[in-house]
């Protein structure tokens, strides 16, 4: 046996490239959780190479540290599940070395160079990119809010919100992303409708800030005149942020990030999203409208109703694509 093979398996080996960014490294876990197979995490932590263009990396493990580049090593995997630009020379190098026997599932568009190399690459609709035969588009992104996770969350999490009056009103803040920034007077505007849709329904809000809501945080909450409870970035405690999704008879989220709205419409609750002009990119204003205009959401403005929606997430979907392409259905 060649060095780097392996016995087979009735089940393959899998390898999910986990890097720092949270919306990526969920997106994987979600589709490698949904296969139902075995895996393993390699955490990817990038040097200041990373950010050259993917046609000069090319195929090779440039672009990470040295301590990175030892756990890439045989046995190689079967397949590789990764995420974002920067891990597709990681995932090719891979495959190179294995002699082509690893298959590389993709999540959103690798870049440039090397796109054939890959197995499947699961593509956004709002990424408006033009489909070849080993793509596999879908709204939103993938990720792990289950329905068994929602359930077991709603089991733990009951009785410590069972103190703040009913209907209880999610309310995910995202922030400042590179091109945009979530100013103060976005984030008291949207304290000011998210307190107005509690203060109409009795209710109280239960607050999540990102570690890009910064300062602005501070000027929505004084914006807050209802019972309400809020785990703020950086707090010390177990994070109620699944608590919260699978609790809530509402959900109000910022639409800066296409992982959080994402996540939010996995319930069936109503999902609204604030999503001023000025902080959304083109890129996600196409998701939003795309969410709205198959029920999963809708813009943030009153009147405030009650509905329903199908939960969504691709991930399911997309495992279903990558065992039909390992013809292992």
């Amino acid at each position: 046996m060649a060095s780097g093979e392996r016995p087979m398996a009735t089940e393959p080996l899998i390898w999910v490239l986990a890097d720092e960014r949270a919306g990526n490294r969920a997106q994987c876990l979600g589709v490698a959780e949904a296969l139902g197979w075995p895996f393993v995490v390699k955490d990817i932590a990038y040097d200041s190479w990373a950010g050259l263009p993917n046609i000069l990396r090319g195929a090779s493990f440039w672009g990470v540290t040295a301590a990175t580049r030892q756990t890439l090593a045989p046995p190689w995997p079967d397949v590789v599940i990764a995420a974002g630009r920067r891990t597709a020379p990681l995932a090719r190098a891979i495959k190179k070395n294995n002699q082509g026997r690893s298959s590389l599932m993709q999540i959103m568009d690798p870049g440039l160079g090397g796109t054939n190399d890959f197995d499947l690459i699961a593509v956004p609709n709002h990424d408006r990119i033009a489909l070849r035969p080993n793509m596999f588009p879908m709204t939103g992104v993938p990720h792990r809010i289950t329905s068994a996770a929602l359930e077991a969350a709603a089991t733990r999490w009951r009785d410590r919100f069972k103190d703040y009056p009913n209907p209880w009103i999610a309310l995910i803040v995202g922030g400042s992303t590179r091109r945009r920034i979530f100013t103060e007077a976005m984030a008291r505007e949207l304290g000011r409708t998210a307190n107005a849709m509690a203060e109409d329904a009795n209710g109280s809000l239960l607050i999540t800030t990102s570690r890009r809501t910064g300062s602005a945080a501070n000027a929505l909450f004084e914006e807050i005149t209802v019972p309400w409870l809020v785990y703020r970035w950086g707090d010390e405690g177990e994070n109620p942020y699944l608590g919260f999704l699978a609790l809530a008879d509402v959900i109000i989220a910022t639409g800066d990030s296409v992982s959080m709205c994402s996540e939010a419409c996995a319930t069936p609750a109503p999902v609204y999203i604030y999503a001023p002009e000025a902080l959304i990119t083109e890129k996600h204003a196409r998701l939003h409208q795309e969410l709205y205009e198959k029920g999963y959401a809708r813009p943030l403005q009153p009147p405030f109703e009650r509905w329903l929606h199908p939960p969504l997430n691709a991930a399911p979907a997309i495992a279903a694509e990558i065992r039909k392409r390992l013809k292992r259905t």
